[in-house]
């Protein structure tokens, strides 16, 4: 997500706590905030499908998923 729709995030939510939004306006922070979202929830996948767990003699193993077999 990039810096102008964080802003326009951020934008919209000093102008709900000033004045209020306009329906058109709610969509569309609550589309972005969806969306923003979704980009934390990527990141943090792919954060923790690149951790490994070293045991005591130094062995390596991927951390598992919940419910993940092996």
């Amino acid at each position: 997500m990039d810096e102008k729709k964080i802003a326009r995030i951020n934008e919209l939510a000093h102008k709900a706590k000033a004045e209020g939004l306009t329906p058109e306006e709610t969509a569309e922070r609550d589309a972005l905030r969806q969306e923003y979202l979704n980009a934390i929830m990527r990141n943090a996948r792919e954060v923790l499908d690149n951790t490994y767990i070293v045991d005591e003699k130094g062995n390596k193993r991927r951390l598992k998923g919940k419910g993940e077999q092996g």
